[in-house]
């Protein structure tokens, strides 16, 4: 059934500067999340810090001017905001330098935070943000409240453990991840080695309250699990300019669709057209609109059609 109230997702955690070579692109993935779901017509509140310098106004001023509310958005006087530098190989694979302590490792929770994570229909948190004690301490606060918990694995070595990873697992009702990171939770998990992606879902179900595991395959598109069932689903074919908030921007359009009441293959068809929408551009959030996209995808399969024809 779909819903009748207008959707609203909190999203919590980093945001950031990704510096590559010769630009530097507004990042990180819970602000990646906010963006495209805010593009897509889901009202979203960004939770985060950034620093009292010229990096922390300039991001403030991105949310601005893309209609994303920054009021929950600290600004510390203590650490800086964060940068990152990209590293985008020549297969497009992106590694990541990120520096600490910045600001998104100081959140601190307010009443204010809380009664949003209460209100809203999901929650959407990563590793990253609980690699230091305060804004650990936070999350594991607004999570007790929120009505749907999504975790968006992201590891990024040496910022994660495993204790951390299993402790946000049990706290999710839904969890997104690549099948490396996959495989290597489960090596945390078992005494037996698993290299079989069924059998690794399986015992995330088995151990954890999880519902829903979605896994992201780059270009072999996606597969999602429930307690029930399995549905594997196809990318569109594209020429790539860089993967960057491709996963975020999967992720995005997976929750639109999912709190629009959409039957799973249009969630899902949506989902993996928009992670290759954004894998055909620059940066994790150029500015498009959702006509655009839907463009996209109507091009791609007017395409598929001629050429099966």
């Amino acid at each position: 059934m779909k819903r009748s109230h207008t959707p609203k997702v909190v999203c919590f955690g980093e945001i950031l500067w990704d510096v590559l070579p010769d630009v530097r692109n507004p990042g990180g993935a819970p602000m990646n999340v906010a963006y495209h779901l805010n593009k897509l017509g889901i009202a979203v509140d960004l939770l985060s810090s950034v620093g009292y310098d010229q990096a922390g106004d300039d991001l403030i001023a991105f949310l601005q001017s893309g209609g994303i509310s920054s009021t929950l958005v600290q600004r510390s006087s203590v650490y800086a905001t964060s940068e990152v530098l990209a590293r985008i190989s020549e297969n497009h694979e992106v590694t990541y330098d990120i520096v600490k302590p910045v600001a998104w490792d100081q959140i601190n929770y307010t009443v204010e935070m809380g009664k949003a994570v209460a209100q809203a229909d999901a929650i959407v948190f990563g590793s990253l943000s609980a690699r230091e004690q305060v804004t650990r301490k936070t999350l594991y606060s607004l999570i007790e409240s929120a009505r749907y918990r999504v975790f968006d694995v992201n590891l990024r070595a040496p910022h994660y453990s495993d204790e951390i990873i299993i402790d946000l697992l049990k706290k999710a009702d839904m969890v997104k991840l690549n099948l490396s990171e996959l495989l290597l939770i489960v090596r945390w998990l078992s005494t037996v080695q698993i290299t079989d992606e069924v059998q690794a879902v399986e015992l995330l179900f088995s151990r954890f309250e999880i519902q829903e595991v979605l896994i992201t395959k780059g270009g072999k598109g996606a597969t999602y699990y429930s307690r029930q069932i399995r549905y594997d689903y196809p990318t569109y074919a594209i020429e790539v300019a860089d993967t960057i908030g491709s996963g975020d921007a999967f992720l995005a359009a997976f929750l639109a669709m999912k709190l629009a009441g959409e039957p799973l293959e249009v969630i899902l068809d949506y989902a993996v057209a928009m992670g290759a929408f954004i894998t055909s551009q620059s940066g994790a959030c150029p500015n498009y609109s959702k006509f655009d996209l839907e463009r996209f995808i109507w091009k791609k399969k007017y395409m598929d059609f001629a050429s099966a024809s």
